[in-house]
């Protein structure tokens, strides 16, 4: 048995979208870490990326006329990465190098046309003439001699010959001895998997073997290109999905993840893989041929198959089938249908909410992901229509992701569905940046009145604030760490400025507990600075001060604590609140400094984190003398009373 599930974007290829990739991908192999791969792209740039939290950790490249000639590889042993520019160049480094100029770099005698590497084996080098060398032996000598084994003249190893194949998958064993007698030998073979789709063959171009029984396929289906696991022991088609923006043929495999690039983008698709039995082939070939691998819940066009679901109350709703190719998990389980567009919401919630409440099936979360899908293509035409209850359930139940319902926060942002917005904030792992910042810009502008009167989670920050009965701010008593910054001189070059305003943001939360805990979220959510930073850039200066007003004041609160961490429930960190701190004065330091309002703010900031400064530097200054007193021992012959005076220098 064998399903694909969750599908999600690494990142874009595109000149504007990729990180170092617009000029094309032309690899990816697995990192030191079974959580990273390493992209290569056509030309000058390597990127190390954190593939659940689709983040680049490093990027690599090489002089301005250089290029990179072949993948880049990770040496497992070593954890280092091994790159070839200009076919002879050499490159060795590691994750903490900056500048690939400055890294090791050998000139060989000969080009390279690929380095293998695999765990627990020393990397081999292949040159483009045929010779192989071990890296250590390379290393050694690099301008030793390579030797030739192919040339125009003649060819040095074994030649084989294959008869011409078909559509299909076929098993072919080489021999180890060749026939001397034989210039060419002609390799039998044997049919291991005919590719054929309800009459239809699917022209595969790249596949990759999963397990003894499994292989996946990536090809074209009539007039698209789909991904196929496929069972090779009982030739059943095990789960299959439309690719339609177009593949570049490539397909890659680590780590129970294809790699393959969609459209201007890579995408990632997570599979499972179970042992094969008989009654999981023959069930699963069941399903395909009652609902076809390529109907799914879509209420948005009508299609030739309709499977009918019965309410309560007798009415029908309508499920239609769409061109795409999407996983259908035990949708046959909706008996019934018609007029679904036209059901009010109460009934599809109870519905739905009935179906999913059973047992999952291997491509569970893919139907969840179909149907949400399907449901905001209807808010989107029915202004009306709008089946929260639902929404709620299903993220807050279950692992989903924002790539497998991409306009379901766009449609929460338009409805002002903050409840919404910050569960997704705190679960969806691929949450695009640019919306990222619209959660952001929504919070902020929406008053605490407001947000009063919503459902929104506050086990973020009910914890760590107390809310005074008769007033709106939040207060709080501030012990900080063995200082208090009154005592500290102003060394901003501010002076007679009156300090209200300055003690009210250590004093008070700027926001109210409902604002609060919806920052929170966003501040739990992940980012990359670099994507990030353009859209700060635009979020109006009121609200940046705003914003910067309760980081000061959360930051103060980790203060207080000696493990700097906050109580609660998904409460943030100081690192999340020094980062997005600095990435907010980053964005916004030119237009605060001119603010009347932000200078006090700014001024406070400064004195805050001074003052830590000169008390960490003082704690420094003993660090040496603490941990003499750690390593003295008692003395034995000491009485039952005694004093001891230790003189610290």
């Amino acid at each position: 048995m064998a399903a694909l599930c969750e599908a999600f974007t690494l990142c874009g290829l595109g000149p504007s979208g990729g990180v170092g990739l617009g000029s094309g991908l032309l690899a990816l192999e697995p990192g030191a870490d079974p959580d990273h791969v390493l992209l290569t792209d056509r030309g000058r740039t390597a990127t190390l990326f954190k593939v659940s939290d689709q983040k680049p950790l490093g990027c690599w490249s090489v002089k301005h006329g250089q290029i990179i000639t072949c993948p880049v590889v990770c040496n497992f042993e070593t954890r280092e990465y091994i790159a070839v520019h200009d076919n002879k160049v050499l490159r060795i480094w590691k994750d903490e190098d900056v500048n690939l100029d400055k890294t090791f770099k050998a000139t060989l005698s000969a080009e390279v046309y690929r380095i293998h590497s695999l765990p627990h084996a020393e990397p081999l080098v292949l040159f483009k003439g045929g010779g192989v060398r071990t890296l250590d032996v390379l290393l050694e000598a690099p301008q030793q001699e390579i030797e030739n084994v192919i040339s125009d003249e003649v060819i040095k190893h074994h030649l084989f010959a294959l008869t011409d194949s078909n559509d299909s998958v076929y098993k072919v064993l080489i021999p180890l001895q060749q026939n001397s007698e034989e210039e060419e030998q002609t390799l039998s073979k044997s049919l291991l998997l005919n590719l054929s789709i309800s009459g239809s063959v699917l022209k595969g171009t790249s596949f990759v073997v999963l397990d003894k029984d499994h292989v996946a396929v990536l090809g074209s289906l009539a007039a698209s290109e789909c991904l196929t696991i496929w069972n090779t022991k009982f030739q059943t088609l095990q789960a299959s999905k439309e690719l339609p923006l177009g593949t570049s043929g490539q397909l890659w495999c680590y780590g129970e993840k294809f790699f393959f690039t969609h459209g201007k983008v890579l995408t990632v698709v997570i599979y499972k893989c179970e042992t094969s039995s008989l009654a999981a082939a023959v069930g699963k070939l069941k399903d395909s041929q009652t609902s076809d691998l390529s109907s799914f819940v879509n209420w948005d066009t009508l299609g030739d198959e309709e499977l009918p679901v019965s309410f309560q109350s007798q009415q029908s709703i309508t499920l239609k089938s769409d061109s795409r190719m999407m996983p259908k998990p035990h949708i046959s389980e909706l008996h019934g249908v018609s007029h679904f567009q036209d059901a009010p919401t109460d009934a599809i919630e109870d519905e739905l909410g009935r179906l999913f409440s059973k047992a999952q099936t291997p491509d569970f979360q893919a139907t969840i992901g179909c149907v949400i899908s399907a449901l905001i293509n209807r808010c989107k035409t029915d202004p009306t229509f709008y089946p929260r209850n639902f929404l709620v359930q299903m993220i807050q139940k279950r692992e989903l992701s924002y790539s497998l319902c991409p306009d379901l926060m766009a449609v929460a942002l338009e409805k002002k569905d903050v409840h919404l917005l910050q569960i997704c904030l705190q679960r969806f792992p691929d949450i695009p940046e640019e919306i990222t910042y619209a959660c952001l810009k929504v919070f902020l502008s929406i008053s605490d009145d407001y947000l009063e009167r919503t459902d929104v989670n506050l086990e973020s920050v009910i914890s760590y604030i107390d809310i005074e009965p008769n007033n709106k701010e939040v207060k709080t008593e501030v012990v900080e760490n063995g200082f208090n910054t009154e005592l500290e001189e102003d060394g901003c070059g501010v002076t007679g400025m009156k300090e209200n305003n300055t003690m009210d943001s250590v004093k008070f939360c700027p926001v109210g507990p409902h604002k609060a805990a919806l920052l929170n979220a966003v501040l739990h959510s992940a980012y990359s600075e670099t994507y990030l930073l353009p859209h700060l850039k635009d979020l109006p200066a009121q609200q940046a001060v705003l914003f910067l007003r309760y980081l000061h004041y959360l930051y103060v609160k980790c203060s207080e604590k000696i493990n700097t961490t906050l109580p609660g429930v998904l409460s943030p960190t100081i690192n999340q609140i020094m980062d997005w701190m600095c990435l907010l004065l980053d964005a916004h330091f030119t237009v605060m400094v001119m603010l009347p309002e932000a200078k006090g703010l700014l001024s406070s900031m400064h004195k805050f984190v001074r003052a830590q400064v000169r008390f960490y530097s003082e704690l420094n200054k003993i660090e040496g003398s603490l941990q003499e007193l750690q390593r003295l021992k008692f003395q034995n012959n000491c009485q039952a009373y005694s004093i001891e005076v230790l003189e610290l220098i």
